[in-house]
């Protein structure tokens, strides 16, 4: 038998190919060849976690003790891969269009970037995934103790043997889990390195199964014998427990911090879920396959007196099969290290983004907010974050003393992150869920978890149980975790499991139809709910004023300054800015929140970026409503506060409406003006000549032919001005018909250009034109495509005010597409009056004493969106600059 010394030298060299096999794929991803791990197989592998030491070796333990009733861990997320793929899906696309981080993160982005709930969610998460780590490090000890000393429980060695089992997980988590601060740049060597303990923790229980039926029995058929007489077979059948497990199961491989990491983060592909749907089932299938064998056999061999959790490892060591237990022990430590590693990264990223990184900001609010590393604080508080839960972890179990009750917290943690799933659920499904009810929800949940299972459980373990837990608080013994409600407890986890699932359920449920959502949440719930059909956030930020600079620094502080830089020269040059920094439109704040978000979370992304520019409705505060112990207090006058903020918001887009409709009120006044001026004076014309030449006396054939010509120019004057209101009327009706067909960009522009009168060279405006870029053949209607292009044109005949009136027709060619720029060397159009130029019949300052009645614009824009382009105003320092979008067609078919 291996000694103690040698089982440990062998661990090391299996830790060290861990961190071989991670080193190699991290830097094979990073030049781009490491293909296998951007499969759906490594994704499937990954999934694997799922299977930690309880199962590993705690699934014959329950074999024994209840018969099949193991089963239904496996059959939980067996149905929610095969029967709720869709909802697999959904999530996975969400986390992708979202950049989520973590299952608060989710959480938070769902309900209006709430740092509370996210809060919340992290603590639950924590206290939750603590006892449980402390069962992986029990089970590893355990192991060592009985491969060491051949079923010797309880080794001198224990507490050495966590502690440093602890601290080199902790340290691999580290290295592998915090080398970036994006975690939605993932990490292949972590999730290399879990695909190879999957491997390992299956093909060791595959090979002990086969010696088990084929070694130890005489085949399939002496091994369906055995069973069939062993105690095992005669398990009592319990249907609800069966039922409330399978359920637990299934809540727990959405739920679960871990599962949620590998499932939805650290997917790189969407549709490796179409392979995990069925791949996963079967692993779950093939890890299972044995169990009942491994029992029955450990049964015979041992008796019920033997802690049957280890007869993975007892049976080949009494056998002296010691290869095929070390094989074994691997599988074990496989499974226990593979889920502290995952675990204690999550959590570190929730702990990060949701509690230390937020309780930083709010330390240092007073200080200027773009001073400090903020890179170095994110990274330095995950790394805390992931000593500090394996630190948590490993003083429960010395808290615990390595008691069997300690088995137990399996379910029990499963129970307790479960609170998550109707906030979860309605999030995705419901447009109405609230912030109000998720943490309604959450809190009734958890706190009954606590209450009737959890500290129950720690008294247990602790060997304590005070008289509260037996008698009740002041002595009401329906408060009592034994008998709550007055209910007997037959099984304290399905009464808890009802009780506190369905409270939180009514509680969300509640919560939601009697709270109002603020607009956030609103623009969040149909994100998620309606995520196929959007697949970019939505934020509602209304832009800032000279904000770009300050936006870049915090920029550079969590992003760094390259890759920063690329995201502020990318927006820039997508407004027209090359050179400089681009303006904070709503568009560009939602884009670097996005981008933000991956590396410190949703919640805090949005209120950091709500430092600089205002305009939202999350302030750091709120990130620590929940985690902070004196929230009750401030919550409320938070709330009023939001709320304020939110009316004084209203208010101020109402205010912006009022003035645009004034706006709109004077145009329409002017244009009233404007057209009973340009009726009256063609009409006042044409009677006035008319009447004239009724009279016969004093009028010869010269004056006759010059009235005729007066009367008939102020009678296409007036068809004109028709024409362009009926025009714009069957445009606005889409009753127009094109004709369309080839067209060269250039021809137009030149018979535009000659019926304008502004030929180059001719006139008071100067055309400059590139002819080169303008040979591009275009599937349009002309006529109308010429008819834009004349309105453009005279417009900067009209207006341009320069001392030497100059236009530039710029053409560039982009994919798919072609932007023709109009652009004048005039003062331009004032900043008050750009909203209003393409609406009907307004018109600028400048226009006093120019003919028209104020439609150009508005037709054009019309027949542009009809030809399926656009026409827009685009906002330069000098002169005035129009932009045509033209789609590059082919002819269609006939």
């Amino acid at each position: 038998m291996l000694s103690f010394d040698g089982l440990v030298a062998v661990c090391v060299l299996y830790v060290l190919i861990l961190f071989g096999v991670a080193f190699i794929a991290e830097k094979r991803a990073a030049d781009g060849k490491a293909r296998w791990l951007n499969s759906p197989i490594t994704y499937t592998l990954s999934l694997s976690i799922y299977t930690t030491a309880w199962t590993f070796y705690g699934a014959v333990g329950s074999a024994v003790r209840n018969g099949l009733e193991f089963l239904t861990i496996y059959l939980g997320p067996t149905l929610v891969f095969i029967g709720w793929f869709w909802l697999l899906r959904k999530m996975v696309r969400i986390g992708r269009a979202q950049r989520i981080t973590s299952i608060a993160d989710m959480i938070s982005s769902r309900y209006g970037k709430s740092g509370g709930v996210a809060a919340l969610v992290t603590l639950l998460s924590v206290i939750g995934a603590t006892p449980y780590i402390a069962l992986q490090l029990q089970s590893v000890t355990l192991s060592f103790s009985v491969f060491a000393d051949g079923g010797a429980f309880g080794a001198p060695n224990a507490d050495q043997t966590a502690i440093w089992v602890a601290a080199g997980l902790a340290l691999f988590t580290i290295v592998f889990g915090t080398r970036s601060l994006d975690v939605n740049e993932r990490h292949p060597g972590l999730v290399s390195a879990i695909a190879l303990e999957a491997i390992v923790k299956l093909a060791a229980i595959l090979v002990l199964g086969v010696f088990v039926v084929w070694g130890v029995a005489d085949g399939p058929a002496n091994m369906l014998a055995r069973i069939e007489a062993s105690p095992v077979n005669n398990a009592a059948w319990n249907g609800a427990r069966w039922l409330g497990l399978t359920v637990l199961a299934g809540a727990a491989i959405l739920c679960l911090p871990r599962m949620f990491q590998v499932l939805v983060v650290e997917n790189t592909d969407e549709r490796h879920l179409a392979t995990a749907g069925w791949a996963f089932p079967l692993y779950l299938l093939l890890i299972s396959l044995f169990v009942v064998p491994i029992a029955v056999v450990g049964l015979e061999m041992f008796g019920p007196e033997a802690n049957p959790d280890l007869f993975m490892l007892t049976v080949p060591l009494l056998l002296g099969y010691d290869g095929l237990a070390l094989l074994v022990f691997l599988g074990g430590f496989s499974a226990a290290t593979s889920m502290v590693i995952v675990a204690a990264l999550a959590l570190s990223t929730m702990l990060s983004n949701h509690i230390i990184v937020p309780f930083w900001l709010r330390l240092t609010r007073h200080d200027d907010p773009m001073s400090g590393d903020m890179r170095r604080v994110a990274l330095t508080a995950r790394r805390l974050s992931i000593a500090g839960v394996l630190f948590l972890g490993y003083g429960y179990y010395r808290l615990s003393g390595g008691a069997d009750a300690l088995a137990d917290i399996g379910l029990i943690a499963f129970l307790g992150v479960a609170q998550i799933l109707p906030a979860l659920l309605g999030g995705i499904l419901w447009r109405g869920a609230t912030r109000v009810g998720a943490a309604l929800g959450i809190g009734s949940g958890f706190l009954i978890w606590v209450w009737l299972l959890l500290i129950p459980n720690i008294a247990e373990t602790g060997g304590i149980m005070p008289a509260i837990l037996s008698d009740g608080p002041f002595g009401l013994t329906w408060l009592s975790p034994a008998t709550p409600l007055g209910l007997q407890a037959t099984d304290p986890l399905l009464t808890a499991m009802v009780l506190s699932l369905g409270v939180n359920t009514l509680l969300f449920i509640l919560g939601s139809l009697m709270s109002f959502p603020s607009p956030l949440e609103r623009l969040q719930g149909a994100q998620f709910v309606n995520v196929y059909d959007h697949s970019q956030p939505l934020y509602g930020w209304q832009g800032a004023t000279g904000a770009a600079d300050d936006l870049l620094v915090m920029a550079q502080r969590i992003l760094g300054a390259g890759r920063a830089g690329r995201l502020f020269d990318t927006a820039a040059e997508a407004q027209g800015r090359t050179g400089g920094l681009p303006e904070p439109t709503p568009d560009f704040l939602e884009r670097l929140e996005r981008e933000l978000a991956g590396s410190v979370g949703a919640a805090t992304a949005h209120a950091m970026v709500a430092q600089i520019v205002g305009g939202a409705s999350v302030s750091v505060r709120d990130l620590l409503a929940v985690a902070d112990e004196t929230a009750q207090i401030m919550e409320y006058s938070i709330q009023l506060e939001t709320k304020s903020e939110e009316l004084a918001q209203t208010a101020a887009r109402l205010q912006e409406a009022n003035a645009k409709l004034t706006a709109l009120s004077r145009q329409k006044d002017a244009f009233l003006s404007q057209i009973s001026h340009e009726l009256r004076t063609p009409m006042t014309s044409i009677r006035a000549f008319s009447e004239l030449l009724m009279q016969d006396e004093g009028i010869d054939d010269e004056m006759r032919a010059r009235f005729s010509r007066i009367i008939h120019d102020e009678t296409l004057r007036l068809t004109r001005l028709l024409d362009d209101l009926l025009d714009l009327s069957v445009l606005e009706h889409g009753r127009v018909t094109l004709h369309e067909g080839e067209a060269v960009l250039c021809d137009v522009l030149d018979r535009a250009l000659r019926a304008a009168g502004a030929q180059a060279g001719d006139g008071q405006l100067k055309i400059i034109r590139d002819r080169q870029t303008e040979a591009v053949t275009l599937w349009t209607d002309a006529d109308r495509l010429t008819q834009v292009f004349i309105n453009l044109i005279s417009n900067a005949q009209k207006y341009c005010d320069a001392a030497q009136p100059e236009m530039v027709i710029s053409v560039r060619q982009m994919p798919g597409r072609i932007q023709v720029d109009f652009i004048d060397n005039g003062s331009g159009i004032p900043a008050r009056q750009q909203a209003l130029i393409f609406e009907k019949f307004a018109r600028a300052d400048t226009a006093r004493g120019a003919p028209g009645a104020g439609l150009g614009l508005a037709i054009s824009r019309e027949i542009m969106l009809r030809l399926g382009g656009g026409l827009s105003y685009v906002a330069a320092d000098h002169g005035t600059r129009f932009r045509v979008r033209l789609p590059l067609r082919v002819p269609r078919a006939a």
